[in-house]
C-alpha cells in the first residue's frame, strides 16, 4: 500500500502504523504484501480464511412483526465488480486484502435508482494513496484522485483516529522477515553453493597477514563461483557452524510459523503447524465452532455490516455460518431425533432441511407394515381402535 499522509495531527505518524513504500527490510529480505506470500503460513492463514468467508451463502433480510424474513438479494450482491466477477471471487479477493492489509478498495463505477453502489470494482492496494488534509478524506488511485463517497473502503484491524485498519504483514514483517531470511540462506547454501563460517588452517607453517589474506581471498572467489580450490596435504578445513545452522533452520521455521498463525488469527493447528499444548474435541463441528467463536466470527460480523450498507434499510445481509458448522452424518441425525421427539422440530421439516421430499402414503404404509402404526388417524365417521392414540 502507499504511503498514507497525515497533516496537522499530533501522536503517532502513519509510517509506525501503514506499511510505507518502499517497502522496509526485515533481516536480509524485503517484506511486502506480496513477497510474505512466500511464507507458507501465510499464505495458508489468508487462504484458510478466504476460502471459508467466500464460500458463505450471502442472504439479506429484514424484520417482519419482529420476525426474521428473508427478501430478494440486489443485484450488486450478485455480482458485485460485474458480470465477470461474481459473489464468490470478489468476496475472496476482498477478504484477502481485508486480511493481509487491513484494507480493501474499490471503485464505485455504478449506482442503483436509490443511489447505492451497484457495481464495485477491486483496485490493487499497491495503486492506492490514501491521503487527508484538513480532514477531508481522498483516494489516489491509478494516479487519479477520487473523493470518499466514489472509493468502497472496507477496513480490518482500526485504530481511533486513524482511516486505515493495520496491516497484519507490517506488523509481523520482522517474523516473516526471519523466516524468508532462513529460506534465502538455506537456498544459498545448498543451490548456490555458499558456505558456513569455517576455519581453514595451514597445518605446515604459519601465514603472515598477507599470505593469510591472499589465501582467504583466494578460498572465496573459488567457492562463491562453485569453482574447485586446490590445496596441497598442508590445509585443513573444518566447518564450524553447519550442524548447528541445521539446527537453527528447523527451529526457526518451526516457530515461525506458529508466530504468524497468531499474526493472523488462526489456530496453528488448522494450517499443520505444531500445536502448543493439549487440545481435544469431541468432533470437528465443536472445532469448527470455537473457531468461528473465537477467530473467525468477528471478522464475518464486520463484512455483513459493511454489506449490509449496499442494500436499503432496514434489510440487512448476513453471511450463512451453517457450512462450516456441518455436523457428521451420526450427530445431525440424533440431533433431528431430539428435536421431533421434543416436538421442536416436524418430521417433514427435518426431511426439507436434508433435501428430501416428504413421506409419501406408501412409505408411510411400509413404516406401519414394519414397525406397527404408532399414531393412527380415524377415518371420518370410524371411531379409534382400542389402544390407539389418537
Amino acid at each position: 500500500m502507499s504511503l498514507f499522509k497525515r497533516r496537522g495531527l499530533q501522536g503517532p505518524t502513519a509510517a509506525a502504523l501503514i506499511p510505507p513504500r518502499p517497502a522496509q527490510r526485515a533481516g536480509g529480505v524485503v517484506v511486502t504484501d506480496e513477497t510474505a506470500l512466500r511464507h507458507s503460513a501465510v499464505w495458508a492463514c489468508l487462504r484458510l480464511r478466504a476460502n471459508l468467508v467466500s464460500t458463505m451463502p450471502v442472504d439479506v433480510y429484514r424484520k417482519v412483526d419482529g420476525r426474521q424474513v428473508e427478501v430478494p438479494k440486489p443485484p450488486v450482491l450478485l455480482a458485485p465488480g460485474g458480470d465477470k466477477v461474481r459473489t464468490i471471487e470478489w468476496l475472496y479477493s476482498s477478504q484477502f486484502d481485508l486480511d493481509r492489509s487491513g484494507n480493501c478498495f474499490g471503485l464505485i463505477t455504478a449506482r442503483d435508482g436509490l443511489g447505492l453502489p451497484a457495481r464495485i470494482e477491486l483496485v490493487p492496494l499497491s495503486e492506492v494513496t490514501v491521503m487527508v488534509k484538513n480532514g477531508t478524506l481522498k483516494y489516489r488511485i491509478y494516479g487519479k484522485v477520487y473523493e470518499e463517497h466514489e472509493v468502497w473502503h472496507e477496513r480490518q484491524y482500526t485504530m481511533s483516529g486513524l482511516p486505515l485498519g493495520l496491516s497484519p504483514i507490517a506488523h509481523a514483517a520482522w517474523s516473516i522477515g526471519e523466516y524468508l531470511s532462513v529460506q534465502e540462506f538455506a537456498l544459498d547454501w545448498f543451490g548456490n553453493g555458499a558456505v558456513p563460517s569455517a576455519h581453514l588452517k595451514n597445518t605446515a607453517k604459519s601465514l603472515t597477514p598477507g599470505e593469510a589474506e591472499e589465501t582467504k581471498r583466494r578460498f572465496k572467489v573459488a567457492t562463491s563461483n562453485q569453482d574447485l580450490f586446490v590445496t596441497g596435504n598442508d590445509w585443513e578445513y573444518k566447518m564450524i557452524q553447519a550442524e548447528a545452522a541445521g539446527a537453527d533452520w528447523i527451529e526457526a521455521k518451526r516457530f515461525g510459523i506458529g508466530d504468524i498463525a497468531r499474526f493472523f488469527d488462526v489456530p496453528g493447528d488448522l494450517i499443520d503447524a505444531a500445536a502448543g499444548g493439549s487440545m481435544t474435541y469431541a468432533n470437528i463441528t465443536q472445532r469448527n465452532l470455537q473457531f468461528l467463536v473465537m477467530n473467525l466470527g468477528p471478522a464475518i460480523i464486520r463484512r455483513e455490516d459493511a454489506l449490509s450498507s449496499l442494500t436499503s434499510r432496514p434489510r440487512f445481509v448476513k453471511l450463512n455460518t451453517n457450512a462450516l458448522l456441518r455436523m457428521d452424518p451420526a450427530a445431525r441425525a440424533a440431533m433431528f431425533a431430539a428435536q421431533i421427539t421434543s416436538r421442536q422440530l416436524a418430521p417433514s421439516e427435518a426431511r426439507e432441511l436434508e433435501d428430501r421430499q416428504p413421506f409419501t402414503d406408501s412409505q408411510l404404509s411400509e413404516f406401519d407394515r414394519l414397525f406397527g402404526s404408532k399414531n393412527l388417524t380415524p377415518t371420518a365417521g370410524a371411531s379409534a381402535p382400542t389402544g390407539a392414540t389418537t
